[in-house]
């Protein structure tokens, strides 16, 4: 993506397999005397100091790294990939980052000629080493505010225009990718005086992805958990987390208020048997609760394991309660024997008192009626302590 709008960065290629790797070093650090980076693909930072990333002066070094790198588990991401990339002949690292600041709602472009770095702990400890100079979307880094940038950050004369042409094409995968955080740690100097972005992180707006049908090929799949995948097949905004507590709600304040209250009412429970009630994901199904979109999220659901109980909490706006109530219904109905798992279900706001008569008549086995959002907690906590009961 950076050598496509003009970044200057040294070649490198990606492999799957350790065996490839002597062979890829071989051909990659013909111009870097034989030294190559072997690096983890994967989307977290530290993989450094996780030993992710290895120096290797030879092609049987690389392959040795390789071998180390790949299965790796680098903070939950599992290592599947690794990239071989020339070595580089460092004089000098520096940090530059663009990114959305949305409590100015504007953009804030970041330098600092101290790159290489735990940035964070740079700028609390030394933040007058970190220019922040905001930038204004209209006009983006053009040649003007690229040299404002560095001058800001303090560079000397003479390597402010190489550094500030850097940033100018830098500025074009921002807007040209519709990217929200383009950093590169290290920006590099050589030591025959190229400027060259040495590694990059870079994260994009989803709600551009229909201007760019290539950005679906830089998903990781293989890293990529299976059940938040299903529901990305359905267009329901689900994340997966390590508890036993199923959570739907429609909006993603009131989901993560329900997050919390579960949460609560695992700890004042405390533990039994070795288990304790934690939330085991953050699923909203916004303003649809139609029977088709409850089935799914039922179904995504009941298809984790970890899963004891469901807590359905449900604030009723646009989308009334007894729609809601109608979906439950019919989910169950859909789902038949494979739905198992006891779900306790909150309703409150418009329609409220039709949607709990709904469920009262219908007098499903696996669902229970709650009045409050702190007692439905409870009852799915405990439910989940002793799904039997």
């Amino acid at each position: 993506m950076f050598e496509a709008h003009g970044v200057p960065v040294l070649p490198g290629e990606v492999i799957t397999d350790a065996s490839e790797a002597e062979a890829v070093a071989s051909r990659i650090g013909a111009d870097s005397g034989g030294v190559v980076v072997v690096k983890a693909q994967v989307k977290t930072g530290g993989r450094g100091k996780a030993g992710g990333v290895k120096l290797a002066k030879s092609a049987p070094e690389a392959a040795t790294a390789a071998s180390e790198i790949l299965g790796m588990d680098i903070k939950g991401h599992t290592v599947h990939r690794v990239m071989i990339a020339a070595g580089a002949e460092i004089d000098q690292e520096y940090y530059f980052s663009l990114l959305l600041d949305r409590s100015q709602r504007t953009l804030l472009a970041m330098c600092s000629r101290e790159g290489g770095v735990e940035i964070e702990k740079l700028a609390v400890e030394r933040p007058e080493a970190l220019a922040r100079v905001h930038v204004d979307p209209l006009v983006g880094i053009d040649a003007e505010v690229a040299a404002r940038i560095t001058a800001e950050a303090g560079f000397e004369e003479e390597e402010r225009d190489a550094i500030a042409e850097v940033l100018q094409h830098l500025w074009r995968v921002y807007e040209q990718e519709d990217a929200t955080l383009v950093e590169v740690n290290p920006l590099v100097r050589t030591a025959d005086g190229s400027i060259i972005a040495l590694d990059g992180k870079v994260s994009l707006d989803e709600n551009a992805d229909f201007r760019h049908e290539d950005h679906a090929d830089l998903a990781d799949q293989g890293a990529s958990d299976p059940l938040e995948a299903r529901a990305k097949e359905k267009d329901l905004n689900y994340v997966k987390l390590d508890g036993n507590v199923g959570i739907i709600g429609n909006g993603a304040g009131l989901v993560m208020s329900t997050l919390d209250v579960v949460a609560y009412a695992g700890h004042d429970l405390g533990e039994q048997d070795g288990v304790t009630a934690t939330p085991a994901n953050f699923l909203d199904i916004g303003g649809g609760a139609s029977a088709q979109v409850m089935t799914d999220g039922l179904d995504i659901i009941h298809s984790d394991e970890q899963v004891r109980s469901v807590f359905v909490n449900v604030f009723g706006g646009i989308t009334a309660c007894d729609e809601v109530a109608n979906g439950i219904v019919g989910a169950l109905e859909q789902l038949g024997d494979s739905a198992y798992k006891p779900l306790v279900v909150r309703l409150d706001g418009n329609n409220v008192e039709e949607g709990r008569r709904i469920l009262s008549e219908a007098d499903h086995r696996l669902v229970t009626l709650a009045d409050t959002m702190d007692g439905a907690a409870r009852q799915a906590a405990e439910l989940a302590l002793n799904p039997s009961r």
